[in-house]
């Protein structure tokens, strides 16, 4: 057989680099992160097999890749999804805690985002649900890079509702006269009725919650579809409301019957289902999907939180308080992570790789050909050799921060560093039994080995010669992880409140109600977004 000619093997050469070159408008894919609230690792059924309400995000991790170590940036809303927007911890972003509806700041104007990354590619932005970065004048999503938004601006649970779900404790709806006829109930929002924005209008207040998981299906598919008309790459950010409470039962007898929160975690799951049909059937192969949750589940709201599989944080438990959401705790921030993306991803693979969502914005920005912003470090790491199945190698050291429990919110408290977690500062969050557990300072820290006791139940013996040789090492990146920020381009975020702010389309009325019929801003007076 002859030796083939250059031009075969140039021609060859151009074939298989398009096999696997990212597809999608001028060569770059297409991107959906869809973000899931409070949802447990044990939520998700490839996960965990006593779950069984996720066949669609199942069958997405068997013809995908599945992380089975993958944290979120934090263990409460806004901090998380500000960490997965910048690539930033908050104690670089400056986002250390929650907004709220009063808030007049948010997102610091001076992060990047990655929307805004992305649309200065030449990418169409979408994002869908909840923000929860501020929704003030430049801090709304449409100031941040985001062409196009639908959603609430904050938690679902910071505003009534005529139908108020499943809560604990439950919460009344909104009130419909004047204030003699309030209703106050400790941990709910009855003042203002919850809004539901199309860009900076509110297209309704307060939201008819049965009905959310349906307009944000029906948003998503027509911002695909408008996107993959306009043959630019699309990056969608859908934030669902799932699995945070209030709950919703989509139908009157779960067929799971797992209840309340097996027929929301269901809703979900279908949800996820008909977006990747949707994304499919517009190229399979162009878009890749990544699903993962903001932090761990809300265990304060006992049968209506979510499920922690095996991380259960046994220690904490022990001496009451939670060992979830808010906290740094396996339970509170290690998450369900699946990416999808067929023709590039190896199908039906597992990682072990210690991941975060971190490194999604580094990942994304690589795959779209863009450039990370100067003057500034970033926390995540483009992790495509993992999505690829070149690699299984991810942080060495991942930080934790605290998102609400004991000690200063946005504080470095744990530590994690290989197989081994160092804790700092431990309790202060509450359990569905109403306790928080103590909080405890620790020096030296609490270190558990992850590979033996992923319950978290039995620190090391300091005494032993395990603890001894790893605590220096600990020692030594806990350290320089501080001086490393400490030397960065570090945030700070505005958490002033004024009621001004409140997103109100009728302030003539006690809870701020109207109704605007209809999805869209065409051909109607709109309302306009404080």
């Amino acid at each position: 057989m002859g030796t083939p000619s250059p031009q075969a093997v140039l021609v060859l050469a151009v074939v298989l680099v398009g096999l696997w070159a990212p597809r999608g408008g001028h060569g770059q894919p297409n991107f959906i992160v869809i973000l899931a609230d409070d949802v447990g690792w044990g939520d998700l059924g490839a996960n965990w097999a006593e779950t069984k309400e996720t066949p669609h995000l199942d069958q997405l991790a068997a013809e995908g890749i599945r992380f089975v170590d993958f944290h979120s940036a934090a263990s409460t809303c806004s901090p998380s999804r500000a960490s997965l927007l910048t690539g930033r911890l908050g104690v670089r972003n400056g986002v250390t805690h929650n907004f709220a509806i009063t808030s007049v700041g948010g997102l610091p104007l001076n992060e990047t985002t990655l929307a805004e990354v992305l649309q200065e590619a030449g990418y169409s932005t979408g994002a869908i649900g909840k923000w929860h970065l501020g929704h003030h004048g430049r801090h709304h999503p449409n100031s941040r890079g985001f062409d196009y938004y639908f959603g609430i601006p904050y938690s679902h649970d910071m505003g009534c509702t005529d139908t108020p779900g499943y809560n604990v404790p439950p919460c009344p709806p909104c009130p419909r006269h004047g204030a003699a006829h309030r209703v106050a109930r400790k941990d709910c929002y009855t003042e203002v009725a919850l809004p539901l924005l199309e860009n900076v209008t509110i297209v309704q207040q307060p939201v008819i919650l049965g009905s959310l998981a349906g307009r944000y299906a029906e948003e998503a598919a027509r911002f695909i579809r408008r996107a993959s008309e306009s043959g630019r790459p699309f990056f969608l950010y859908l934030a669902l409301a799932h699995m945070h409470v209030p709950l919703w039962d989509p139908q009157p007898a779960p067929a799971s019957g797992s209840g309340i929160y097996g027929a929301s975690l269901s809703e979900m799951d279908a949800l996820v289902g008909r977006i990747r049909e949707v994304a499919d059937s517009h190229g399979k192969g162009n878009t890749l999907l990544w699903f993962t949750g903001d932090n761990g589940p809300w265990a304060q709201k006992c049968e209506l939180a979510g499920r922690l599989g095996p991380f259960v944080g046994a220690w904490q438990r022990q001496r009451g308080g939670s060992s979830a959401k808010q906290t740094t705790w396996e339970g509170g921030h290690r998450v369900p992570a699946v990416v999808y993306w067929p023709g590039h991803v190896p199908a039906g693979r597992t990682s072990r790789a210690l991941l975060s969502t971190l490194d999604i914005f580094p990942t994304l920005v690589a795959l779209a050909g863009a450039a990370l912003p100067p003057n500034r470090r970033f926390d995540g790491l483009d992790v495509s050799p993992v999505l690829f199945g070149r690699s299984d190698e991810g942080h060495k050291v991942l930080l934790h921060p605290n998102s609400g429990a004991a000690g200063k919110v946005g504080e470095i408290e744990a530590l994690r560093l290989a197989q081994y977690k160092a804790f700092y500062t431990t309790g202060g969050a509450m359990a569905c039994d109403g306790s928080t557990g103590p909080a405890e300072h620790h020096q030296p820290p609490l270190v558990f080995n992850l590979d033996r006791d992923v319950q978290e139940q039995e620190p090391l013996d300091v005494a032993s010669r395990e603890y001894q040789a790893v605590l220096p090492v600990i020692s030594r990146a806990y350290t320089q992880a501080l001086e490393d920020i400490a030397a960065d381009n570090v945030s700070v975020a505005d958490y002033s409140r004024d009621p001004a702010v409140i997103p109100c389309c009728n302030a003539q009325h006690v809870a701020c109600r109207c109704s605007t019929r209809g999805f869209h801003t065409e051909g109607r007076t709109t309302r306009l977004c404080l």
